[in-house]
Order: structure tokens, then C-alpha cells, then sequence
């Protein structure tokens, strides 16, 4: 069941304010100090997972498809299907958001993967046939048409190896976001929290629907919460969020700053990673602390012994809303037919570094 958005977007600018999420309002998740580097944390080098909305759910895709061998599951909230853009901005606007010039061709698009495939610039085909997907879309989105979700979906179907490694979920009442049941000391400002139709501030949806509890109980269904009616969003998680230095991964369309969310005991070694990656205007220089703290993933995670890694998008005239690079912007100044999309992706390296870092062994000191 979908619907088709009655409105539809006038302008670059508007459009890409809304594809990822419009300007807000929370105080800056910044420490005072520096912030130091990212650590190397013996962090399990199985069952890594990679979860995006949005911009970030483009990019999930892009980074699941490139390096499958690499992760055991994906999530991906309110996005189309992998390499829609095709390296054009044009596309992303009228064929990956709204579908004005028509629907994107699944046949082209699996053309391209079997290029990338005999190229090597993408994992196996195997290897991205053992991964776990969760797909979730509203289906009163008016950002990005739910019908783009639905070939997302059969997009998927065609590659894992069997239906029971898929679960694609839908919300009648959703609009474009991230769904969350909110915690009970949540500012109730409507900058914030969008209701589930309309994004507020930050687009988190006040939906009472705790998505990321779902998303990961189906990517890891072996480590099923022992407190599963605990709301993912309430109270204070058993670990620390940190910032880092991202400067050191720095590529183009990147911040400075990152986060990382460690819970009590994963210090020691052998946690799994989730790389969760916001929407266009989520990161924190637009709201705050609010993505990396309150979409429910930081309490599963805290339960569940998971490092959850937030990677930050920059703003720039390149960029202006903080999108991560799911049409070329980060490479297409210099290359006719951007890779953003591949192993070569300049994005795709710095995340994957990221993860790098994390399973590291630490050093031993002197």
C-alpha cells in the first residue's frame, strides 16, 4: 500500500532542505575540550551493522553493497534503492526523491551493479546474499515517495539469498523521518519532535514507535532483548557518548567531529559496531545532541553490549544541508563518472576506516 505525496518540492534548496530534514534547534553535543581520537577498542570484527535514514539510508546501502563481507545486517529508513542517483543530482532530485521523470529502473540499476561486480569495486555477490535488511518507510511520506521504498525492497529481495533475511516494514501515519517513543524527560518543544506525519525540528517522529528497538532486534534476532518492553528512548543508557576527532578521516563532505557511543564494558573488546548515519540537516551542528541520543539506539545498544558509531556530514556550499554523498557531490568536481557508490567512494573509505579503528587492536603502552 502507497501513497503519492500531494505536494511536491519547487527548488534545489527546498528539496534538499526537506530530503534530509529541516533547520532546528538543540544545544551543540560538544565537549568543552578537544575532542580526542576515535579509538581503537578490539571491537568485534563480526556482526558489524550499518543503519542510515534519509541521506544516511542511501548511504547505508552504498556501504552494505560495497563491503558486504564487512557487515552482517542493514537498516534503512525513508530511502529508495541503491545507487539511484547514478552520480547525478538531477537524478536524486526528480527520480530517487519524487519520481517526476518516472521511476528508476531496477534492470539499469542491477546493469550497473554487474559492472561494479566484474570490476571488483563492489563485494561479491555472495557475500551480499548472507546479509540480514531491515527496510522501513511512512507511508505518508512526502520527501521521498514510499513507492521508492517498495523498490528498495524488491531490489533487496533479488539479492539475499532467502525472504527470511528481509523485513520490510511500513507506518500507515508516518511521514519522513526516523520513528521514536520518546523518553519520558523529552523537551516537548515543537522544534525538537515532529508529530508522525511532520518532521519538527530534527525529524524524529513522536510516533510511540520504537523502530530502532525493532530494526535491531531483527538484525541481531540471536541477542533478542531480555527487557524488550523497556521503551527504547527511556532513561539513561548504561554507557558513555563520546566525541572524536574526525578530522583525521577527513575527506570532502565531512565534519570535524564525530561521535561514538560506548556501553559499560565494551572497552574490554569483542562488541559488535553499528555505524548509524543521519539525514540530510541531523547532524549535529543543526540539532544537537538529538540524533545521537534519542533514536532509541544508545538503550538497545547499552542492553545489548553494541558500540553505536555516529559519523558526522558537513555543510558546505557543496553541500548545504549536511547530506552524505548519495549522487557524486564529493567527487564529481574532479571525476566524470563518480565512485561514490563503489570501494573507491572517497566517503566510503573514511567511514570504513572509522570501522577499521574500532575493531584495532589498542596499543600497548610503553
Amino acid at each position: 500500500m502507497t501513497t503519492t505525496p500531494s505536494s511536491s518540492l519547487h527548488s534545489l534548496a527546498q528539496a534538499l532542505v526537506c530530503l534530509g530534514l529541516c533547520t532546528p534547534l538543540l544545544a551543540q553535543a560538544e565537549t568543552a575540550s578537544e575532542p580526542d581520537d576515535l579509538p581503537a577498542l578490539s571491537a568485534a570484527r563480526e556482526q558489524a551493522s550499518v543503519v542510515g535514514v534519509s541521506s544516511g539510508g542511501y548511504m547505508a546501502t552504498q556501504l552494505a553493497v560495497a563491503w558486504p563481507e564487512r557487515f552482517s545486517g542493514l537498516g534503512v529508513l525513508a530511502a529508495g534503492p541503491w545507487s539511484c542517483a547514478q552520480g547525478s543530482l538531477s537524478l536524486a532530485l526528480n527520480q530517487c526523491m519524487m519520481t517526476r521523470r518516472g521511476a528508476p529502473s531496477l534492470d539499469e540499476l542491477e546493469s550497473r551493479h554487474q559492472r561494479y561486480l566484474e570490476l571488483e569495486q563492489v563485494g561479491s555477490a555472495e557475500a551480499l546474499s548472507q546479509l540480514r535488511a531491515y527496510l522501513w518507510h511512512g507511508e505518508e511520506d512526502e520527501v521521498v515517495e514510499p513507492l521508492l521504498g517498495d523498490l528498495l525492497a524488491e531490489q533487496w529481495q533479488q539479492w539475499l539469498a532467502s525472504s527470511d533475511q528481509l523485513r520490510v516494514a511500513r507506518s500507515e501515519n508516518a511521514g519522513h523521518g526516523w520513528p521514536v517513543r520518546l523518553p519520558s524527560e523529552a523537551p516537548p518543544g515543537p522544534q525538537e519532535w515532529g508529530d508522525c506525519r511532520q518532521g519538527g525540528g530534527s525529524f524524529l517522529l513522536a510516533c510511540d514507535d520504537d523502530i530502532a528497538g525493532q530494526m535491531m532486534d531483527w538484525l541481531y534476532p540471536e541477542r533478542e532483548a531480555s527487557d524488550a518492553d523497556e521503551p527504547s528512548g527511556a532513561g539513561e543508557q548504561s554507557g558513555e557518548l563520546f566525541a572524536f576527532d574526525q578530522s583525521e578521516f577527513a575527506v570532502k563532505g565531512l565534519a570535524d567531529t564525530g561521535y561514538v557511543f560506548i556501553p559499560e564494558g565494551c572497552e574490554a573488546g569483542e562488541c559488535p559496531v553499528t555505524l548509524a548515519l543521519h539525514g540530510c540537516q541531523m547532524n549535529a551542528k543543526a540539532i544537537g545532541d538529538t540524533f545521537i541520543r534519542h533514536t532509541g539506539l544508545n538503550t538497545w545498544a547499552a542492553a545489548h553490549q553494541q558500540i553505536v558509531l555516529y559519523p558526522q556530514a558537513e555543510n558546505s556550499m557543496a553541500n548545504p544541508q549536511g547530506c552524505w554523498d548519495w549522487w557524486g557531490f564529493a567527487e564529481s568536481t574532479w571525476q566524470l563518472s563518480p565512485q561514490h557508490d563503489t570501494r573507491n567512494g572517497t566517503q566510503i573509505g573514511a567511514l570504513m576506516a572509522m570501522l577499521d579503528r574500532l575493531q584495532a587492536v589498542p596499543e600497548q603502552a610503553d
